[in-house]
């Protein structure tokens, strides 16, 4: 497995419903896409659930590296991001894990993210952690839809990406919450 996100902020001002729109009349064209085990299209409004800005990041999860890297520069897909908001900076981190959560049969509608710094000392104990309480997270919640667990190892972050059947709970330890638009799930 294999995490990737991009994130597009937007003025102030912007009006979401243009992603909105976006996302509606677009986001299903990667619903059979082969070696993608989702994508989640997720936006930050500014000023709901705290978010400071208006902005467009969506989630990857793949299965296949290929394929991933076939839609990034290949000609897959990746273009029409780059010809409508220029070319972002994609972030990529190695999978983890990935857990079903008892809402995987529902239509996720928030997620979270949660990037943490791991230590120099105690790296393999700080994962197995991390790992266990994904796990449990997963089992433990029932609005959990998927959570996943991935290291960026050029920063060494840890990042937890979680889909949530309605909403992100208050007191879930995230850095981010999002919305979700629409999920492609060919090969979850």
């Amino acid at each position: 497995m294999y995490a990737k996100q991009y994130e597009i902020t937007l003025p102030a001002d912007y009006d979401m419903g243009i992603i909105r729109e976006r996302v509606a009349t677009r986001g299903h064209a990667l619903d059979d896409r082969a070696g993608m085990a989702l994508k989640a299209y997720v936006i930050r409004e500014r000023g709901v659930n705290g978010s400071p800005v208006n902005q467009y990041a969506p989630f990857y999860l793949w299965n296949d590296t290929a394929a991933m890297s076939e839609f990034l520069v290949g000609g897959g897909g990746f273009e029409g991001i780059v010809r409508d908001f220029g070319r972002p900076v994609v972030r990529h981190w190695a999978g983890i894990a990935c857990e079903a959560g008892p809402a995987r049969g529902a239509v996720p509608r928030a997620a979270s993210r949660r990037l943490t710094q791991l230590p120099a000392e105690g790296l393999t104990e700080a994962v197995a952690a991390e790992a266990e309480a994904l796990r449990e997270l997963a089992a433990g919640h029932d609005a959990v839809h998927t959570a996943a667990l991935a290291v960026d190892p050029h920063h060494w972050q840890l990042l937890r990406f979680v889909l949530w059947q309605e909403s992100v709970p208050l007191d879930d330890d995230c850095t981010e919450r999002y919305e979700v638009l629409h999920l492609s799930a060919p090969e979850l």
